[in-house]
């Protein structure tokens, strides 16, 4: 069994019971917000997703870092992986950021809004990743150059976060409705318990996405060592990158 399919099935099943438990909890515990009714409730499902996404984003820049100064080939493909990740998730937290948007303001998008219009800067830069990285044959240079935009791309990401929170007042939706600024205290369980699920699962699916790269890596050099390199049909540009080990 590949070293990242270790422990992938019960942390799948946890995954699983977390989440359910959790959207249960934001569906029939957590209170309706007496201004956005019941649409507020996609809160439970977007602010988690955003910050797991940064947060992977992030995890994609540390890695990187762990590349350069190693040349070890696995974490770049760890960056590869984490970013490929976050930005499935970020196509989420634009998709509920919309609905909560039309069902609060009863318009799809409000450019004049922060917080929205700076996860979209985010998204939009990090949607260049794999067209700059597959644009580039050697695959040395191409982990390398991978590297630098994951660790740039990851520093501007709380950079630009702590910009939004430093500018003007914003509109976005309040959910955060106590005196002292903390979520009311029946919102806190169902919140950070759909934080902890959205993290498993991206953590589930990191796992699985690494151990089958892994398993096919470790396949593509068992052939090589059969009937050398020209058993191997060459990859193209659009492959993703490999451990680059060669056992």
């Amino acid at each position: 069994m590949s070293l990242y399919g270790k422990g992938l099935r019960p942390l799948s099943i946890a995954t699983v019971i977390v989440l359910i438990g959790a959207f249960a909890l934001a569906a029939f515990y957590a209170p309706e917000d007496a201004d956005q009714g019941i649409i507020q409730k996609t809160f439970y499902v977007h602010v988690p997703m955003a910050i797991v996404a940064l947060c992977g984003f992030i995890a994609g820049g540390i890695f990187g870092i762990l590349h350069l100064r190693t040349r070890d080939r696995s974490y770049d493909l760890k960056s590869y992986v984490a970013i490929h990740l976050s930005l499935v998730l970020a196509v989420g937290v634009l998709i509920t950021g919309s609905i909560w948007a039309r069902g609060s303001w009863g318009v799809w998008w409000e450019w004049n809004e922060p917080m929205l219009v700076s996860f979209l800067i985010v998204f939009l830069l990090y949607a260049t990743y794999q067209p700059l990285r597959f644009s580039i044959e050697d695959p040395e240079r191409q982990a390398r150059y991978a590297s630098v935009f994951a660790i740039t791309a990851g520093a501007f990401v709380p950079l630009n976060f702590l910009a939004v929170r430093l500018a003007q007042a914003y509109t976005h939706p309040r959910v955060f409705a106590t005196t002292d600024g903390g979520l009311p205290a029946k919102m806190q369980l169902p919140f950070y318990l759909c934080l902890i699920g959205m993290a498993l699962l991206f953590a589930t699916l990191w796992k699985y996405e690494m151990a089958s790269k892994h398993t096919s890596a470790q396949l593509r050099s068992l052939r090589r060592k059969l009937g050398g390199d020209d058993a191997v049909a060459p990859q193209g540009r659009t492959a993703a990158p490999s451990l680059g080990t060669s056992s």
